[in-house]
């Protein structure tokens, strides 16, 4: 492995040599790594008090590279109230968290609204700045240092969305995320949308996680240490309440539409129509190289019956919904990936 130079232009304390003298703080600045036997420092001891980080024992290429990440990321140790970065705070008594977000223009549709994936992406970051703000996260995607301990990863099992209204470009929101016990090892996450000026809602969301083990990919149960971890932080609050969770059946190649180029709704619909509310149930992962198969089927009531299905006969006012399977095509099984449930009501008409 080569050798380089690596800088360290924050680098502040510099120990005294067995003369008493202190050596050159340009060499320790520009420290050299050699990732070989044959120069390898024994002990190099070098803290920024502007970041309060310690390196020991630098001597590979993959120390210097994950001490530049925590450099770059600034993980934060001990728990945050105020993120100034993120336009996030703590909230519910020190256990919730809120962001503030701005829908930008690459988040919207045609229609100036916010699209259901920038939607979920919301979801995504907010959940992770909650740990992220908590001290818990360690280096794993969302992982607490618990987790990390003992090779465990986050799963998402089951994700409901409820949209009632969708923010539109350069519309203020704030975003409220918090976490709660879901059985004995899964975690649920919820979040609640709204208008930062009129406090309108725009949109529920809810989730179950569990965890599995990141090499053998089976499911885990939760160690104490990881419970004692989270549970300081569960709220038993929920912004979807049901009793239980409404089960999707599984659908078949009998189903009305079969597609494998993953196009299941046609752009014509999307025009008319825009998505209120999803249901998704994870069975399975799948892997970048396999071949999927999309299924989609509508319900009964409601729906189109006649012509060509989604596009054919007349439209009632729905709302419409629809039945989905997303599975790995070319198994000797159809092993499903993940279940869902969409249901979509008629579009205003754009803005100007």
């Amino acid at each position: 492995m080569a050798s380089f130079s690596h800088k360290l232009p924050f680098c502040t304390q510099c120990s005294t040599n067995q003369s008493g003298q202190k050596p050159n703080k340009h060499k320790l600045q520009c420290l050299k790594i050699n990732g070989t036997k044959s120069f390898s420092p024994s002990k190099v001891d070098l803290l920024s008090q502007d970041h309060g980080i310690a390196i020991t024992s630098v001597d590979t290429d993959e120390n210097v590279h994950v001490f530049e990440q925590q450099v770059r990321q600034q993980i934060p140790t001990k728990k945050q109230l105020v993120d100034p970065y993120r336009q996030g705070m703590i909230i519910e008594e020190g256990v919730g968290y809120r962001q503030t977000v701005v829908v930008r223009s690459y988040e919207v549709g045609p229609d100036k609204t916010a699209t259901i994936e920038s939607l979920l992406n919301f979801l995504q970051e907010t959940a992770l700045n909650h740990v992220w703000m908590s001290g818990l996260l360690s280096d794993g995607f969302g992982a607490t240092h618990g987790m990390m301990r003992n090779n465990l990863i986050w799963v998402v099992s089951r994700m409901q969305l409820q949209v009632d209204h969708y923010p539109i470009w350069g519309e203020v929101m704030e975003i409220d995320t918090w976490v709660g016990s879901s059985g004995k090892n899964g975690m649920r996450r919820d979040w609640l949308l709204r208008s930062q000026v009129t406090g309108l809602v725009f949109a529920r969301a809810t989730s179950t996680w569990v965890m599995i083990n990141q090499q053998t990919r089976r499911l885990s149960k939760m160690p104490d240490e990881v419970r004692a971890e989270l549970s300081p932080w569960f709220i038993q609050k929920q912004a979807i309440e049901e009793e239980s969770p409404e089960k999707i059946d599984k659908l078949d190649n009998n189903a009305r539409y079969v597609h494998s180029d993953l196009k299941t709704i046609p752009d014509e619909f999307l025009e008319k129509h825009q998505l209120s509310g999803i249901v998704l149930e994870y069975r399975r992962e799948c892997g970048s190289s396999d071949m999927v198969q999309s299924l989609c089927d509508p319900q009964e009531d409601g729906m189109l019956k006649s012509g060509n299905g989604l596009l054919g006969g007349s439209l009632n006012q729905g709302p419409f919904s629809y039945t989905h399977l997303l599975q790995i095509k070319g198994k000797p099984k159809n092993e499903e990936i993940v279940r869902g449930k969409t249901t979509w009501k008629k579009r205003l008409p754009f803005p100007p």
